[in-house]
């Protein structure tokens, strides 16, 4: 479940998760920023952290930390972008508290 709200989200809605410096202790929790690239633009509720200070441990399925600029975003986000399923996962973007 999201850190947020404590549910879980499904890919068909916009939603994301902040790396920990972005997610600033919660205060963007369920507030929806604007993410641009390629020159589309569309809003996303934040959810929930990717936490970059831990990691590779049990609570954390034994992942890696987050970098420290990572917007991780559902499905519904790449599609609204217009990104093809073979870019989806790592590219330049920009956003904003909308």
């Amino acid at each position: 479940p999201s850190k947020c709200d404590d549910k879980y989200h499904s890919d068909h809605t916009p939603v994301v998760a902040l790396s920990t410096g972005w997610y600033s202790s919660g205060s963007r929790c369920l507030k929806n920023i604007t993410i641009s690239a390629k020159g589309r633009s569309v809003d996303a509720m934040v959810v929930d952290e990717c936490d970059s200070s831990m990691g590779c441990d049990k609570k954390h399925y034994y992942l890696p930390p987050c970098d420290n600029n990572i917007v991780d975003a559902s499905q519904a986000v790449w599609r609204a972008l217009g990104v093809p399923l073979d870019d989806w996962g790592d590219m330049d973007i920009t956003w904003t508290d909308a």
